[in-house]
């Protein structure tokens, strides 16, 4: 892609992801992703009513007259960013590739979040972590993050989750919160899912597309796997492909909906040229109450 392109399409998503956020997600971004943590914010002397687990008993001996500790809830968010950009996000049979689906999504929740007054950071990987932006806020910076998903040329083509969720617990100390942005075309990541999903906030966006879900009658078809690039001849007319091709997909859809539910995890499927707005605002809605 051509500088010139590049330039285009990061001004385009700019201005998409920043009305989205600053008409509709600002307010519901602040009610799901409060400040998780309580800070220290002052002492006083105690009240009827107080809890009595707050009490300072050094400011209490030393004045001879009850005080509690005063804690607010600290606002300031970290919000990671964990990208899947796998060879498999080059693939898009409506209007749009995934990867321009997932450049899309993250644009929107990196503008949400800086209204928020949060950081942002990213992590991408594909069978290997490909690239780190630690967090940081601001608008040039969430400008630099989507400059890079757009131009960004992956070394590895395949799919390695569990790999980016080990990367992201190890590298962020501070509890987050944390988009895991996939297809999920993987298996054997559930121990780095429930690891990272026990110390941060993590929400996982499943990116689908129509035609992974079922296969239409073209007749004798080559694929190419975008991960291996192996290249295969379907017969798609043939009943007995159309079932396999639907099974397998299916299968995919309900171990990945089982394991997120094992686990608690928050989460919605955004599908190439359909609206994400609601399945979004839906998620927020939920972690609201």
């Amino acid at each position: 892609m051509q500088e010139s392109d590049i330039i285009k399409q990061v001004r385009r998503i700019e201005i998409r992801a920043r009305g989205l956020s600053q008409q509709m997600f600002s307010g519901e971004y602040h009610s799901a992703f409060k400040g998780r943590g309580m800070a220290f914010s002052e002492v006083r002397e105690y009240q009827y009513g107080d809890d009595v687990r707050n009490i300072d008993w050094n400011v209490t001996a030393r004045l001879n007259h009850p005080y509690v500790k005063v804690f607010e809830e600290e606002r300031e968010l970290t919000v990671m960013l964990l990208i899947d950009v796998s060879g498999s996000h080059l693939f898009g049979t409506t209007n749009q590739f995934k990867s321009e689906l997932i450049a899309e999504v993250a644009a929107t929740l990196a503008f949400s979040a800086i209204h928020n007054n949060d950081k942002v950071g990213v992590v991408m990987f594909s069978d290997r972590i490909e690239r780190f932006i630690p967090p940081k806020k601001g608008s040039s910076h969430i400008l630099r993050i989507i400059r890079e998903l757009i131009g960004f040329q992956p070394t590895g083509h395949g799919t390695d989750i569990a790999e980016g969720l080990r990367y992201f617990t190890n590298v962020t100390k501070k509890r987050s919160t944390a988009f895991l942005i996939s297809d999920l075309h993987d298996d054997g990541y559930e121990n780095a899912l429930k690891i990272a999903a026990g110390k941060h906030d993590l929400v996982v966006l499943h990116i689908d597309d129509p035609r992974e879900q079922t296969l239409p009658a073209m007749g004798l078809v080559s694929f190419e796997d975008l991960e291996t690039g192996a290249i295969q001849w379907v017969d798609t007319s043939s009943r007995k492909v159309q079932k396999a091709y639907q099974q397998h997909f299916a299968h995919y859809n309900e171990v990945n909906e089982a394991l997120l539910q094992k686990y608690g995890i928050d989460h919605a499927t955004l599908t190439t040229g359909k609206d994400f707005v609601k399945p979004l605002i839906g998620i927020f809605k939920r972690r609201a109450y």
